[in-house]
């Protein structure tokens, strides 16, 4: 239990550390709410004068004057009421702002590894909902836990000041609220992790779902996807039921005892009126104290919730920020200015599962302007070899060298600037055309968007459309078609102007006519920069300076197109397999 308390205690300061640029409005947002609750202390003194005044002396002039020192007390705690309770909401909303973009800045230097191995609904998840649970325990927890304090403490002295008779009654009934609080506090605790833990996975199902949107209608999922949404929906009902009930039977337990207490106070209170030892007042003002006492014991047992779900979601947030990237740049890293794209490998092996190699001693070299084509089957490792290259994932040995430099001797915005990359999976932004083709080189006027649409052969299928350019492309580009969404992904690369150019099958959901075309521009671009191209139609690499042969994760072959024809190897085995199916599929044989 000790080590629970000093954690959670750590993630706590770690959490008002996020308020430390804000301490100085902090402070008097707190200073501001403690003499409102120090004002709040002195009204049932006040109201204590004012019956005194009426029942006892039956004076109207102490009557008036009490009377508008009371309003005044009102007005003065209304206002510091206001403005502590709006500056701490403010640093709040502020710590939340600043949060939100220390985690998402953080995760976008985090490896692709990371991502692979997380699932997006729980990330966002961590990014909405613990944020938001964070800024209530700056917000209600620091405040309200002085104020409340303040006000308990300021509330017992001043009861025991006026009878300590009558105390008795709440000092018996104090230390039974005390256990209920900790007692149900610590349920309410756990099921409060429990339902944000929930809600991630709710959120997870969703994105998943949502994100693949148009697989789940091709195989008729529908029903499916709901039943699985509806499940975790289900399973997040019951934690939260569970927790609304334990919060709820504990607030009419405490409801239940605090009202008998104060109905034995009316009954003692009165009898001590009748003997003469307390006067109307006195009551009045003892059942206001009574009542300040049942609030704050309440307001403590709701910062204690509060704290533990905000510690249960600080542990879930920090482990973002705490997350140290695969990949970051060494100390003294070398800012590549320009380079002429001479790409080389030595020795180089990757795995990503300790144990279970995917290259194994790459070794090669090309020069400028090269045009490197990797041939093989399946999980032969082509694509893991191009994500070396701007260090998406990094060698576990050897050296991958651009210009002759060790890329891990590079800044990673560096060398990425000089790198464009076409993959497979095209991945468009839900923004407009010309959005999506500037995000190659942001700087970059209309006229060379346009210009780099009309080499892509995009131009065209463009100017159709009504909206021309700004015509969205909707989530993930899903309102173009495959081939369309390539030639937007060839444009941004075109705009960009790379050293080194990554091309993952560009040209695969092109269709003959398109491919020619695209061809030739991404010839023309070829002639500026270095090229590595994975292609599984064989026949568009011909013209390819290197083509290296991947088998295993190894290079089986090495050579050109002519070269390896005549080695009766593996890639003759594949363009043999490739050239007949296409013979068989243009004769209407299948």
């Amino acid at each position: 239990m000790l080590n629970t308390n000093t954690s959670s205690l750590h993630q706590y300061k770690r959490i008002l550390s996020l308020a430390r640029p804000y301490a100085l409005r902090l402070t008097l947002a707190i200073i501001a709410s403690l003499f409102a609750t120090l004002v709040w202390l002195a009204v049932p003194l006040g109201l204590r004068e004012l019956l005194d005044a009426v029942f006892d002396e039956g004076n109207r002039d102490v009557l008036n004057t009490i009377t508008f020192v009371l309003i005044g007390l009102f007005i003065t705690q209304a206002f510091l009421g206001f403005w502590g309770s709006y500056a701490l909401d403010w640093v709040g909303e502020r710590i939340v702002a600043d949060l939100r973009k220390a985690v998402y800045e953080h995760l976008n230097h985090l490896s692709l590894r990371f991502f692979a191995n997380k699932r997006l609904g729980e990330i966002t998840s961590r990014l909405t909902n613990d944020v938001a649970a964070i800024r209530d325990a700056v917000t209600g927890t620091l405040s309200e836990g002085i104020t409340q304090t303040i006000s308990l403490v300021g509330s017992v002295g001043l009861m025991v000041y006026l009878n300590w008779r009558l105390s008795l009654v709440i000092f018996v009934t104090v230390p039974v609220l005390t256990i209920a609080v900790r007692y149900f506090g610590n349920m309410i605790r756990a099921l409060s992790r429990e339902v944000q833990d929930r809600l991630a996975d709710t959120t997870s199902v969703a994105e998943e779902a949502l994100g693949a949107i148009q697989s789940v209608k091709s195989f008729a999922r529908e029903k499916y996807e709901t039943g699985r949404y509806n499940h975790q929906v289900e399973e997040l009902f019951g934690t939260a039921r569970k927790r609304v009930l334990y919060s709820n039977l504990f607030w009419s337990s405490v409801g239940m005892l605090f009202l008998t207490t104060m109905i034995i106070i009316f009954w003692y209170g009165g009898t001590e009126v009748l003997a003469g030892r307390l006067t109307a007042g006195d009551l009045v003002a003892f059942i206001f104290f009574a009542f300040n006492i049942g609030r704050s014991l309440g307001g403590m047992s709701r910062i204690y919730t509060v704290f533990s779900s905000a510690v249960g979601a600080s542990e879930r947030v920090f482990g973002l920020l705490d997350e140290i990237p695969e990949i970051s740049d060494h100390p003294d890293a070398i800012t590549l200015e320009k380079t002429d794209g001479s790409v080389s490998f030595k020795d180089v092996s990757f795995s990503y599962d300790e144990g279970q190699p995917v290259l194994k001693d790459i070794s090669f070299e090309c020069k400028p302007g090269d045009i490197i084509a990797l041939v093989g089957p399946s999980g032969a490792g082509k694509t893991t070899l191009l994500n070396l290259i701007p260090r998406f994932y990094e060698a576990g040995s050897g050296e991958v060298q651009v210009d002759g430099i060790d890329v891990r001797s590079l800044t990673q915005e560096s060398l990425r600037n000089h790198i464009a990359v076409v993959p497979q999976d095209i991945q468009l932004f839900g923004t407009s055309i010309i959005e999506n083709i500037r995000y190659g080189r942001l700087d970059a006027t209309d006229e060379e968007v346009e210009e780099a649409a009309v080499r892509a052969q995009a131009d065209e299928f463009i100017r159709e459309h009504p909206d021309g350019y700004k015509a969205l492309v909707g989530e993930k580009g899903v309102k173009l078609s495959g081939g369309q969404r390539q030639r937007i992904a060839i444009a941004r690369a075109i705009l960009k102007r790379p050293s080194i150019l990554l091309l993952d099958e560009a040209t695969s959901s092109l269709d003959s006519e398109s491919e020619a075309a695209v061809q030739l521009a991404l010839g023309n671009l070829m002639q500026t920069c270095t090229t590595f191209v994975i292609a599984h139609r064989l026949s568009t690499i011909r013209n390819a300076t290197t083509i290296l042969v991947l088998e295993a994760g190894q290079i089986a072959e090495q050579g050109t197109h002519d070269e390896l024809m005549q080695t009766n190897g593996l890639y003759r085995r594949l363009y043999d397999i490739q050239f007949h199916k296409t013979a068989e599929a243009e004769s209407g044989q299948f």
